[in-house]
């Protein structure tokens, strides 16, 4: 036995036996011991104790084993009690398949109708970013629809089908002699260097927060190879199945199950459909390891939410198991295989392939809650003031009611999403196609082509008769996704099932996407009140006119009349996924046409997960993140407003048991009621003002202000987090670039809420924004501000 002091801890630590530990050099010149919060080394042995939450003491000891990396014992203990083991002698598990990432279809079509040449500078733009991808899946391409990569291949781009030798399977391999330890904030860090997992090379980290059981394992690794797409498995093994031993977990029905290793031995993985994401180790009376991959970050975009099993428990042998997180290998069988993009590594860039682990002396089923918490239990926390909103999902309301043969026929996505605490859904119906719509790839006189620097196409009918086929199924009397069928009973439909579907504490809005768009790329059109239109409009035929069952209708044959209905109705026009998809090449092309401008072209979507990386810090970080920056410079010197995100959803036909929570953010719109679905024209206006902010759901801005006069300016907000809060960051443009100020925020707790106020210097700077991101990449970010040269009030949102 060893004690170790400091300075300002007098602390014992129990250094275990190194008998059998490789020789450990450890570097702690970046460590600072602080109450509650220690490390030191002994007998080759690290060990990191620390306080937790709820009256818990935890204990972890790290040693090196034959060049590997191992946890010698995770222990817990309430205060001044006796240490109990969870774990002894465990050690990471991570299993990494990749392939090769390509640019789709869906992304050349719009490119190709703005005239632009597919050279290798312009599809390495845009390679990294696609929805329509599927590195893992040999096969032929089979007609199943959606927009994958090109057969024939372009530009430095393979074509299809993609090649075994492609696709690269391996597990971590170790060759560690070291360890460092640093103190960031309330946090320690341990990093053992010398991991190889197939094209990647890095190290294995550990960060333990005080405050808090919540332990982040994860690979932070790079590679050198170009084009990699790629997907990570991670858990622990060597569990002990004795003691008591079990793997707690709730099922897609929120049901509990269990395994208490009473079956032979497995050769893989069991992958387990659990709600939420989490799965519990318990050993006996000792207490309960929870496992959970961060709730966004882990899943990239797809066209449904069907869960894919994203647990797993695994047992080894007789005495020993494992479990951890998981991805599925492909889609579920019940959709095409052209959409499973998985994650992007951009050569260089710091991968982090992160695992939760949450150790506490509680039992399973208390793990489970403690562990829900950093979700608020898939939950929108409700915020006085404002109203949970998400957008552009996929419901093709008007269709489905159609097909059902009754307004009041069951949707069961919206069962799924009022539970999610969601209080106002913008379903939309998708519209264009057919004889009189915009062909694909028109634009607007005047698009320009967009450079190599940055910027869907018309979405095919997937067939194969699941959820994501929704483009190719049969509503509104023959209608896919606007096509065939009667446009005005279809969109009839939707505004009258949107009423009926409504209630008190829950808005649904008969919203649309408009592809084909002649705005450029695919236009949402969010609606005030009931507006009816069509597509196309015959020579000398009015742009409104009397329909004797649906009364004003407009015929949209052009962006001028589009824009004209926008005014007259106070229509919210809004980008969905700009610079993919179906809007790749936009809105660069047309930012410098008139209804960029205009305060109706109120902005784009925003969702992370077409291009997903690992490496990003901030939600969208690639693509999302510079494209708004730019947006706001573009409008910076003039009279109009800035341009607002709004949060959306790629996902089809949902149902409860999906995924939901984890597949995409929401927008807090500042509104003290609920209006009633007669009248949505509250959220539009509210939307237009940019009175919201957008946020993962795990880190909530419920006041942000612009306070002060001329060059000197206060930056104030109010954040609250689950998850360890990274940094603050104030982000700012001058009409040509942007910048940001980033402040740490690893010295608070997590499970907290602070009140920033930040000194700004204004001088030369025509707007600021403010987003806060917590350790999983959560975050939100509020609506930008227009600096005016002296303010006689405070702006805020």
């Amino acid at each position: 036995m060893k004690t170790v002091f400091s300075a300002t801890l007098a602390l014992v630590v129990l250094a275990a036996s190194g008998a059998r530990a490789d020789p450990l050099s450890c570097n702690l010149s970046a460590y600072k011991a602080a109450s509650g919060l220690a490390a030191a080394v002994a007998d080759n042995t690290l060990t990191v104790t620390w306080d937790g939450d709820r009256g818990d003491e935890l204990r972890l000891r790290f040693v090196v084993e034959g060049g590997a990396p191992v946890i010698q014992e995770i222990a817990v203990r309430k205060k001044g009690g006796a240490w109990a083991a969870l774990a002894t002698h465990v050690a990471p598990d991570y299993r990494v398949a990749s392939g090769l990432r390509r640019m789709s279809n869906q992304q050349i079509s719009p490119l190709r109708g703005l005239g632009v040449e597919l050279t290798p500078a312009i599809v390495d733009t845009y390679r990294w970013e696609p929805f329509w991808d599927a590195p893992l899946d040999l096969s032929a391409p089979s007609g199943r629809g959606g927009n994958p990569p090109p057969a024939d291949g372009i530009a430095n781009q393979p074509g299809l089908p993609r090649k075994p030798e492609e696709i690269k399977r391996a597990a971590a391999a170790y060759r560690t002699t070291s360890c460092e330890v640093r103190t960031s904030g309330a946090r320690i860090e341990v990093s053992f260097p010398g991991v190889q997992l197939g094209v990647f090379a890095g190290a294995l980290q550990y960060s333990i927060f005080k405050g808090s059981n919540l332990v982040q394992q994860e690979i932070v690794a790079k590679t050198s190879e170009p084009w990699v797409a790629y997907k990570y498995d991670a858990g622990l093994k060597g569990l002990s199945t004795r003691g008591g031993a079990r793997v707690v977990w709730r099922d897609t029905a929120s049901a509990w199950q269990d395994y208490r290793f009473g079956g032979a031995r497995n050769d893989e993985v069991v992958p387990l459909k659990t709600s939420n994401r989490l799965v519990i180790a318990e050993r006996g009376s000792a207490g309960s390891i929870a496992a959970f991959p961060p709730p966004h970050t882990f899943f990239w975009a797809r066209e449904v939410a069907i869960n894919l099993g994203y647990n797993y428990y695994r047992k080894d042998d007789d005495g020993s198991f494992s479990f951890g997180i998981r991805q599925a290998e492909h889609e579920d069988e019940s959709e095409g295989q052209a959409n499973f993009a998985l994650y992007s590594a951009r050569p260089g860039s710091t991968q982090r392939m992160t695992l939760f682990l949450y150790p506490t002396s509680e039992p399973a089923q208390a793990a489970y809650q403690s562990a829900l918490a950093f979700t608020h239990g898939d939950h929108y926390k409700a915020l006085p003031g404002y109203q949970v909103m998400n957008h552009h999902y996929h419901m093709d309301l008007g269709q489905r009611l159609g097909a059902a043969g009754s307004l009041d026929a069951d949707i069961p996505d919206l069962v799924a999403l009022k539970a999610l605490g969601i209080n106002i859904v913008s379903q939309i119906d998708s519209v264009g196609g057919g004889a009189d719509a915009t062909p694909e790839g028109a634009v607007y006189p005047g698009a320009r082509p967009v450079a190599a620097s940055r910027t869907e196409s018309q979405p095919q009918a997937a067939a194969g008769g699941g959820r994501g086929g929704g483009p190719g199924a049969p509503a509104g009397g023959g209608a896919g996704r606007g096509r065939g069928g009667d446009p005005l009973q279809i969109r009839y439909n939707s505004i009258e099932g949107a009423k009926r579907h409504s209630d008190v504490n829950f808005l649904v809005m008969a919203d649309q996407e408009f592809y084909g768009s002649p705005l450029g790329g695919h236009t949402d059109l969010l609606f005030s009140h009931p507006v009816y239109w069509t597509s196309g409009r015959a020579p000398n035929q009015p742009l409104v006119e009397t329909d004797p069952k649906y009364g004003k209708v407009y015929r949209i044959a052009s962006a001028d009349d589009l824009m004209e209905m926008a005014r007259r109705e106070d229509v919210l026009i809004n980008m969905p996924h700009p610079r993919t998809k179906g809007s790749t090449g936009y809105p660069d092309a047309v930012k410098d046409l008139p209804f960029f401008n205009d305060p109706h072209y109120q902005g784009m979507g925003f969702r992370w997960g077409m291009g997903l990386d690992r490496s990003e810090e901030r939600l969208c970080e690639y693509r999302c993140q510079p494209l708004f920056d730019d947006m706001n410079n573009w409008v910076a010197d003039k009279p109009e407003p800035p341009k607002y995100m709004l949060s959306i959803s790629e996902v089809r036909h949902q149902q409860p048991g999906d995924e939901i929570y984890a597949s995409s953010p929401v927008t807090y719109v500042k509104l003290e009621a609920l209006p009633k679905p007669e009248d949505p024209s509250p959220v539009i206006r509210a939307l237009m003002r940019g009175d919201s902010f957008v946020t993962s759901g795990e880190v909530l801005m419920p006041a942000f202000t612009v306070k002060g006069s001329g060059r000197d300016r206060t930056i104030v907000a109010d954040v609250e987090w689950t998850f360890p809060l990274n940094f603050v960051e104030v982000v700012w443009g001058d009409g040509t670039k942007s910048d940001r100020q980033v402040i740490s925020t690893t010295d608070l707790a997590p499970m907290g809420s602070h009140h920033f106020e930040i000194p700004f210097n204004a001088a030369g700077r025509k707007w600021v924004r403010f987003a806060a991101w917590d350790s999983a990449g959560n975050g939100a970010m509020s609506q930008p501000v227009k600096l005016a040269a002296s303010p006689t009030t405070a702006e805020k949102h």
